[in-house]
């Protein structure tokens, strides 16, 4: 019998039922609760009508994204994602990691799952923070389309200005605290 090969960028399996989602699944049922006895059923099942309705707009991005994100290893090898953001790439990998994350177009629902995707397709963890913060201090979507609508423009470059060396710093100083570390 053949040995099935792993898929690219394939990770240990996680459990379905964590610690995180207990958390979070005690906090959502406290949280009903005391809406419920605070302000009745009514405001409770208003809130759990609107909630679903914008799980059932979220969940569609989640998967785009999560799918996206997956055929990444399948179009790129790992050879390459390294070279350009794995450990050995650098300065140079930092930079390009800081400016994929400035363009990422969408949510949290396309960044996440890109940058666990990357990670696992051998880009280093310093690389996965700097595409973060690229996306969370410099987003160009949201730069163009809400800032530069509302605040004045020499404002909004002084803060994109200050802003971009942060995401850089950042995967540096990971690079840094985790060197010769498994992560």
């Amino acid at each position: 019998m053949a040995t099935e090969k792993p898929l690219p960028g394939s990770t240990t399996p996680k459990k379905l039922i964590d610690g995180s989602l207990i958390f979070i699944t005690l906090v959502a049922v406290v949280a009903g609760i005391a809406v419920y006895v605070t302000h009745g059923a009514g405001a409770f099942w208003d809130v759990v009508a609107r909630e679903t309705l914008f799980t059932g707009a979220l969940v569609p991005k989640i998967v785009a994204g999560v799918i996206m994100a997956s055929a990444l290893p399948f179009l790129v090898s790992k050879e390459r994602i390294q070279a350009l953001v794995g450990p050995e790439s650098g300065m140079r990998g930092l930079i390009i990691a800081t400016l994929a994350g400035a363009i990422v177009p969408g949510g949290p629902s396309v960044t996440y799952p890109l940058t666990v995707s990357l990670l696992a397709a051998g880009a280093d963890l310093g690389a996965g923070i700097a595409l973060v913060s690229g996306w969370v201090l410099l987003g160009l979507n949201r730069t163009l389309i809400w800032e530069f609508s509302f605040l004045p423009a020499d404002f909004v470059l002084l803060r994109v200005a200050l802003s971009l060396p942060v995401p850089i710093l950042l995967g540096w100083a990971t690079r840094k605290l985790y060197q010769g570390r498994d992560v």
